[in-house]
C-alpha cells in the first residue's frame, strides 16, 4: 500500500468472516488509519486485491459501500446541529423514505443514546460537545447504521471505563449477530474475542496485499 509516495507496507493479507472483529495495531504511522480509509473507500487501493464474499471488488464500488459504516478521528457530524438531528439525519440516508424514520429506529436511537449516556446532551448543539460525547455520538451513528461492516479508526479515544465497556460489548454483540468489525486501536482496547493484527510486521515487505471480506 502506498500513501505520500512511499510504501506504508506490502505482503498484508487477512480474511474477515462474517462473525468476526479485527483488532489492527501498531506504532504512529504504521498504516492503520491509512488501511482504514482504504478500506472504507477514501483512499485507491495502488496495489492488491480487496474481495467482498468472494467477489473481487473496488473498495469505491456502491455495491460495498452499501455494506460498510466508518468512523475516522473525526465523527462525521455537522457541529451546527444537535446529537439528535445528526443521528436522524444519519439514519434518514439509509431509510427507504429519507424524510422521516420509523417510530422503531426512533425508539431504538433513543435506547442507543440512554445506554450511552446521551440523552442530557442529545439536544445540544454538537459543536458544543466534550471530545468524549462526540466519539460516543460517532459510536452511536456506526451502531444505528445497521451495516453489517463496521471499520472504526480508534473508537475508544476520549471513552471513560464505562464507555470502553459499553464498545467491547457491542463489537461482540455485532459479531454474535453476524457482524464484522476492523478496529484500529493505539490504546490497547481489551477485546478477548478478536484476533490482533500488528501492521508493523508487514512495512515494506516485498509482496502484494489482498483483503478477504465475508
Amino acid at each position: 500500500m502506498h500513501a505520500g509516495g512511499r510504501v506504508l507496507f506490502r505482503g498484508l493479507h487477512f480474511d474477515l468472516p462474517s462473525g468476526s472483529v479485527l483488532t489492527l495495531r501498531g506504532s504512529n504511522g504504521s498504516g492503520k488509519s491509512t488501511l482504514l480509509r482504504t478500506l472504507a473507500g477514501l483512499l485507491p487501493l495502488r496495489a492488491g486485491e480487496l474481495r467482498w464474499c468472494g467477489q473481487s471488488m473496488s473498495p469505491a464500488s456502491a455495491d460495498y459501500q452499501r455494506q460498510l459504516a466508518y468512523l475516522g478521528h473525526q465523527p462525521g457530524m455537522n457541529d451546527a446541529l444537535t446529537g439528535l438531528e445528526n443521528l436522524r439525519f444519519a439514519l434518514t440516508l439509509t431509510h427507504s423514505h429519507p424524510t422521516a424514520i420509523s417510530a422503531q429506529a426512533e425508539d431504538r436511537m433513543r435506547e442507543v443514546l440512554r445506554q450511552l449516556d446521551l440523552s442530557r446532551a442529545a439536544g445540544l448543539a454538537f459543536g458544543r460537545l466534550s471530545q468524549g460525547q462526540r466519539r460516543r455520538f460517532g459510536l452511536a451513528r456506526v451502531l444505528l447504521s445497521g451495516k453489517p461492516l463496521w471499520l472504526l479508526d480508534e473508537p475508544d479515544n476520549a471513552l471513560d471505563e464505562q464507555g470502553l465497556h459499553w464498545l467491547a460489548q457491542t463489537l461482540g454483540n455485532h459479531a454474535a449477530a453476524g457482524g464484522m468489525a476492523v478496529v484500529a486501536t493505539h490504546r490497547g482496547l481489551q477485546l478477548p474475542f478478536s484476533p490482533a493484527l500488528d501492521l508493523s510486521s508487514f512495512a515494506q515487505v516485498r509482496a502484494g496485499k489482498d483483503v478477504a471480506l465475508c
